[in-house]
C-alpha cells in the first residue's frame, strides 16, 4: 500500500468528477468510483440501506477497507504499540509546555468574554468501545451547548461565541485533548473520537456501517486519518460520512510511526495555519 494513497485528498474533484466524494457510487457488490481525473479507487460494499443496496466505499491500491465480516487485518507489535505511546506521552507533555501561553491566553479570553467554564467535557467513545471525557476550550454559549452531541456544528452556528469562531477555524479549541493524551484517553492520531449513538445522514453510525466498533480498536486520536484528507465537519450525508469510517479502518491497519507523522503534518498545514475548521 503506497503512502501517496493513504493520504490522498479526496475532497478535490476533477474534470470528471467535480463534486468528489459525492460521486461515490450505491452499488451491490464491487464497483469503481472516481474521485477526481487522476484518481481511481477501487470499492466494495461496506454497509447496508436495504436488502437490495449497499453503500460503495473506497479501497486504497484495491485491498478492501471493511467488508463487514472479515476481521480487520491488523499486525501490530507490543513494541511498534509501546512507541506509538511513548510518542504520545512525549509529544504531548512537549506540546502543553509549548504551547502554554497560548492556552492561558485562549482561556483568559473565553473567562472574560462568556459566561462558564474555560473547558467543555463531554462523554465520547473510546479504546475497546469504553466512554471517556473528552476536553476541549469552551467554544459556546452555556446555554446552548449540547452534551450529548446530537445537535451537530454547522457553519455560522448561532451557539458560537465570537471567541468560539476563532478558536474552531483554527482548531485551537481541540488543543486540551492533549491533556487527554497524557492521561491514555486518547493517542496523538488515531480514529476521531465518537459521541455514543453518533449519527451519520441520520442513522446511528453502528446501524450504517458493518464493521464500525473495529475503529474502537486504537486510542481516538485528536486527528486522524480522515482528518488529514479533509472528511471532517456534520455528517449529513452518507457517502463522507462512511468514508471517514472507512479512513479510520484503514489506519488502524497500517498504523506506523511514520504515518501518523505525516497525518499530523498535513493536519498542521490544512485545518491550523490554513484554518479550515468552523
Amino acid at each position: 500500500m503506497r503512502l501517496t494513497d493513504l493520504t490522498h485528498d479526496f475532497s478535490k474533484g476533477g474534470a470528471e468528477s467535480s463534486s468528489g466524494l459525492h460521486d461515490l457510487a450505491l452499488a451491490e457488490g464491487g464497483s469503481s468510483a472516481r474521485y477526481g481525473a487522476s484518481h481511481t479507487a477501487r470499492i466494495m460494499p461496506v454497509s447496508t440501506f436495504s436488502p437490495a443496496q449497499s453503500v460503495a466505499v473506497a479501497t486504497f491500491d484495491g485491498a478492501a477497507i471493511d467488508d463487514g465480516q472479515s476481521e480487520a487485518r491488523v499486525n501490530w507489535r507490543p513494541a511498534h504499540l509501546a512507541a506509538k505511546r511513548l510518542v504520545d506521552i512525549v509529544g504531548a507533555a512537549f506540546g502543553l509546555i509549548l504551547l502554554s501561553p497560548l492556552l492561558i491566553a485562549v482561556a483568559a479570553i473565553i473567562k472574560l468574554t462568556s459566561v462558564g467554564p474555560v473547558f467543555f467535557r463531554q462523554e465520547r467513545t473510546g479504546l475497546d468501545n469504553k466512554s471517556f471525557q473528552i476536553l476541549k476550550f469552551r467554544s459556546m454559549y452555556t446555554d446552548r451547548c449540547d452534551l450529548s452531541g446530537v445537535a451537530q456544528t454547522v457553519a455560522d452556528d448561532p451557539r458560537v461565541t465570537p471567541i468560539g469562531r476563532i478558536i474552531r477555524k483554527t482548531n485551537i479549541d481541540e488543543l486540551p485533548q492533549l491533556i487527554n493524551v497524557l492521561l491514555g484517553d486518547m493517542s496523538l492520531v488515531g480514529p476521531r473520537p465518537h459521541v455514543p449513538g453518533m449519527l451519520a445522514a441520520g442513522v446511528r453510525y453502528e446501524e450504517l456501517v458493518l464493521g464500525y466498533e473495529r475503529r474502537h480498536a486504537m486510542r481516538p486520536g485528536i486527528t486522524g486519518l480522515a482528518q488529514a484528507n479533509g472528511l471532517r465537519g456534520p455528517t449529513i450525508e452518507v457517502e463522507p460520512s462512511v468514508m471517514r469510517v472507512a479512513c479510520d479502518i484503514e489506519y488502524i491497519r497500517n498504523f506506523s510511526i511514520w504515518l501518523d507523522i505525516r497525518i499530523l503534518f498535513r493536519t498542521l498545514i490544512n485545518e491550523v495555519l490554513r484554518g479550515r475548521g468552523f
